[in-house]
């Protein structure tokens, strides 16, 4: 996964490559200048979790492991 922060002040999302093929299990991300956003996509409107961006590097490389 390739990708750098957007300078934009509404989050442009998009969906996890280990999102399922089914429709059920969605998650999304968006990239902010301070933070990474995420949310369930079948549930836009509710609430996400914002994590730093260290710590997003940190889960992503985990997940490669």
């Amino acid at each position: 996964m390739s990708a750098s922060p957007q300078p934009v002040s509404e989050p442009v999302w998009f969906k996890s490559s280990y999102s399922g093929g089914n429709a059920t299990e969605c998650v999304e991300a968006a990239f902010m200048p301070t933070c990474v956003l995420v949310r369930d996509s079948k549930a836009a409107d509710s609430p996400h979790i914002s994590v730093s961006a260290e710590a997003w590097s940190r889960f992503v490389l985990a997940s490669l492991r």
